[in-house]
């Protein structure tokens, strides 16, 4: 049984996994408030540490966390990762936010018939209404 509620989303994610290495951009599965899970083409070995960027907010949030499972789904992988101890404060508001956008594109929907990708209503909702969410 899971200790977090997953919140799907599909807003892009920009990893590296070594230190100096190249950072590429993938795209989330899904987030909690000990990890996520982000979709991409490559293989990722377990145990390694990989820095995370998700560009929904300014500044961007920022993690470091570790590979805890890749597993191939498709034409694509799916990657686990488990944040670092010194992430988790971070992880949560992360975790309200991305809620806050998926209520946000399903009320678009609702009220205006505007169907948005995850990356348009993050933008949308951080243009609109970021600077109120508490910090």
């Amino acid at each position: 049984m899971r200790c977090f509620i997953r919140h799907p989303s599909d807003i892009p994610i920009d990893c590296r996994v070594a230190r100096h290495g190249p950072s590429r951009r993938d795209f989330l599965k899904n987030i909690s408030s000990g990890g996520l899970c982000f979709q991409t083409q490559a293989a990722l070995r377990r145990g390694c540490l990989i820095h995370l960027t998700i560009p929904v907010q300014e500044p961007a949030f920022e993690a470091t966390g570790t590979i805890a499972w890749c597993r191939r789904t498709n034409s694509h992988y799916e990657v686990g990762v488990q944040f670092a101890d010194a992430s988790t404060e971070f992880a949560v508001r992360m975790v309200e936010q991305v809620c806050q956008i998926y209520h946000y594109q399903r009320e678009v929907l609702e009220k205006e018939g505007r169907s948005l990708s995850g990356a348009d209503a993050a933008a949308e909702w951080v243009a609109k209404y970021a600077r109120d969410f508490p910090a």
